[in-house]
Order: C-alpha cells, then structure tokens, then sequence
C-alpha cells in the first residue's frame, strides 16, 4: 500500500507542476521546486536554452516565462514513472498549445517536447530536483523510428 501511495503522491506533483505553470502562479511553481540542501543542486534546462544551476536562479527563470506567457495548456502523453527509494525519474511527452492575447488573430501555436524529470522526497514529500525539455524539431520524423 505505501508504494503504491508513495507513487500517487508522485503523480500528483508532477501534475501539479504542469497546473501551475498553465494557471502562470509563480507561488505554487516555487512549492514544486526542492530547497533547503537541495537548492544548489535545483537544475533545470527549458528547450533551447542553456542549463540553469540553483533553486533562486532556475525560480528566477519560471517567473520570467510565466510574466511573458498570455496561454499554455499541456496534453501529456507517453508518462513513464520510475521510483527508486526516495528518488523518482518521470518521462513524459508534453504536447504544447500556446496563445498570445497581442495579436490580432490570437496568434496560437503547438508543439511538443519531451521532457525528464528527477524528483527527491524530503521529509515524506515528493519535490522537483531536475526538470530538463527538448524540443521534437520534426514529429513525423520522430514518429516514423
């Protein structure tokens, strides 16, 4: 039974990052994100970019992509979910729908990346240590291996 709530809490973070940043709340993105011994090793790299290192600065980052973010809705696909102790690994694709409120066409635009995540439990509670998205530049490529 523990193993099977220990994996339910699990998904129920990994969900809750993906809430957060669709509702663009920098205050529940941050309670998702690892601290206190862990905040140096906090890592994140957002497709295309370089490798953030550090629980402020990787935040930093979130808070600029969200202030920037008119709309974003995720379709998760392809979730794989791997616990090892108090480490877990989550794989996932992230199928991307995107709007911007400033055009005159509400411009939207799609997308998918794939996505790794390493989450560590602290104190009974699962947190994000390392999230890392990259592109698929040609999905019917990537469909046809």
């Amino acid at each position: 039974m523990t193993r099977a709530v220990n994996r339910a809490d699990l998904e129920e973070v990994h969900a809750e990052f993906y809430a957060a940043f669709e509702a663009g709340d920098f205050d529940r993105m941050s309670d998702v994100w690892a601290e206190g011994p862990y905040a140096a090793g906090v890592s994140c790299v957002h497709p295309g970019w370089t490798m953030l290192r550090g629980r402020e600065e990787v935040l930093r980052s979130w808070a600029l992509i969200m202030a920037n973010t008119t709309y974003i809705q995720f379709v998760l696909t392809d979730v794989e979910t791997d616990v090892y102790g108090d480490h877990a690994v989550v794989t996932c694709k992230e199928n991307v729908l995107t709007a911007d409120d400033e055009s005159e066409a509400g411009f939207l635009a799609g997308g998918s990346i794939v996505a790794t995540k390493l989450f560590v439990r602290v104190d009974g509670q699962w947190r994000l240590l390392l999230h890392h998205g990259s592109p698929v530049l040609n999905p019917a490529d990537a469909e046809e291996e």
